[in-house]
């Protein structure tokens, strides 16, 4: 099956599913472009009223399709273009969807699939949901307006983990964390995430809408100072020999040697 977003109108519910099952749902660039397109086009859809996201085939995203990599990331103009251009114009466009937007979270909740979520309002996980940024493993560090959105969603000291020491925690720990909701078992997920989500759509929308600009708001004037002076050097990375190491050592399926 190709990588694609799917996306599927119930009544008053949309739902947006990341679709690479042979990379347990990976992103790729085009993917991005996709998540992009579907939020701007949810956002003018007047009869919606929440959102449902989630992968397919029992993970939820397991970071980006590496295999991708090699194409674009040692260049920094490239490199720049790809999370400015494509992977922060996709969350941007997720966060400022004026719809309440709910993850359901199984498997993989790695990198690129941490990002998406922690767009999300609400975000309910099955127990066997593991989560993590494990890029340092890569040789790189997560692009400066990612990270802000990171942190903010699951917290400094699993952030910082999870970025420095390549951590991976399990639906428990987040949950304790304050990122998740509800933690179910992996067989309750499913329709615990629908009746939610039906609850939201039973609420009065334009209350929902203005709170969401509301939330917009605050996090926007929070982040906007502290990232703007990082982004004219955010990117210079691209060429150095332990990003080139990372990338190189996931291919070849071998530990990196930095």
């Amino acid at each position: 099956m190709t990588a694609a977003i799917g996306l599927r109108i119930e009544g008053p519910l949309a739902f947006v599913t990341l679709a690479n099952p042979a990379r347990l749902n990976a992103m790729t660039r085009e993917m991005w472009r996709a998540l992009r397109r579907t939020f701007d086009g949810i956002a003018g859809e007047r009869g919606l009223r929440c959102v449902v996201v989630a992968g397919e085939g029992g993970a939820f995203c397991a970071g980006g399709d590496i295999s991708e990599y090699p194409s674009f990331r040692f260049e920094a103009e490239r490199l720049r273009e790809f999370h400015e251009d494509e992977v922060w114009a996709a969350l941007a466009a997720m966060l400022a969807c004026p719809l309440p937007l709910v993850a359901r979270i199984e498997g993989a909740c790695m990198g690129a699939g941490l990002e998406i979520a922690s767009c999300c309002d609400i975000r309910l996980a099955a127990a066997s949901a593991r989560f993590g940024a494990p890029i340092a493993k890569l040789g790189f560090p997560m692009a400066p307006r990612e990270a802000a959105l990171v942190q903010g969603a699951i917290g400094d000291v699993l952030a910082r983990d999870m970025l420095l020491a390549a951590g991976v925690h399990d639906a428990a720990r987040l949950y304790e964390a304050g990122f998740l909701l509800q933690v179910l078992p992996d067989d309750e997920l499913a329709p615990a995430v629908l009746a939610h989500a039906g609850r939201i759509a039973a609420l009065a929308p334009e209350a929902a809408r203005l709170n969401k600009a509301t939330f917009a708001a605050l996090r926007d004037s929070r982040a906007q100072r502290a990232i703007e002076p990082l982004l004219a050097a955010a990117y210079d990375y691209a060429d150095s020999p332990e990003h080139r190491e990372g990338v190189a050592a996931f291919l070849a399926k071998r530990p990196p040697i930095f």
